[in-house]
């Protein structure tokens, strides 16, 4: 399937330079970080929560956790993991699971956790279950200046 179309219109549509780096078939993101051989820090995964205010998206390295008491204590709002068949009609062009991390480009809020804000290069999800999109830490810096920036992870 490769890069999902209304990924690929939106950092198009901002001038964003990208590499789309193919990779064996991986479920979960720690997998497409192992099978790319892309460091789990530096891979953006993203998790759909589903909240009072609707929908939204938070950013995470794929080597950490989400801590709920601590991202719900951020936002001032109850939130939980969207479902899949929420995700799915959220995501249209988007293989379940592959959900790229700039919710924008789908007309979602976003929080990313501040564990990726100092890395030079980030990949994500490019809509399937086989590739990754790779850009510059500042590139992907400048897609999220509206999201809303905060800790809200553990490592393993």
């Amino acid at each position: 399937m490769g890069i999902a179309i209304t990924l690929a219109q939106y950092l198009a549509e901002r001038g964003v330079k990208y590499d789309v780096v193919e990779h064996p078939h991986a479920v979960t993101a720690s997998e497409s970080a192992k099978t790319s051989h892309v460091p789990p820090n530096r891979l953006a995964k993203a998790v759909v929560l589903k909240g009072e205010d609707g929908f939204m998206l938070a950013v995470l390295p794929a080597s950490a956790h989400i801590q709920f008491g601590r991202l719900r204590k951020q936002l001032g709002a109850d939130v939980d993991l969207a479902s899949e068949e929420q995700i799915e009609a959220l995501f249209l062009d988007c293989e379940p699971g592959a959900v790229p991390a700039i919710g924008a480009a789908y007309g979602l809020k976003v929080i990313v956790d501040d564990s990726l804000a100092n890395e030079p290069e980030i990949y994500l999800e490019g809509g399937d279950h086989a590739s990754l999109v790779h850009i510059s830490g500042s590139a992907f810096q400048k897609l999220l200046a509206d999201a809303r920036h905060a800790r809200f992870t553990e490592s393993p």
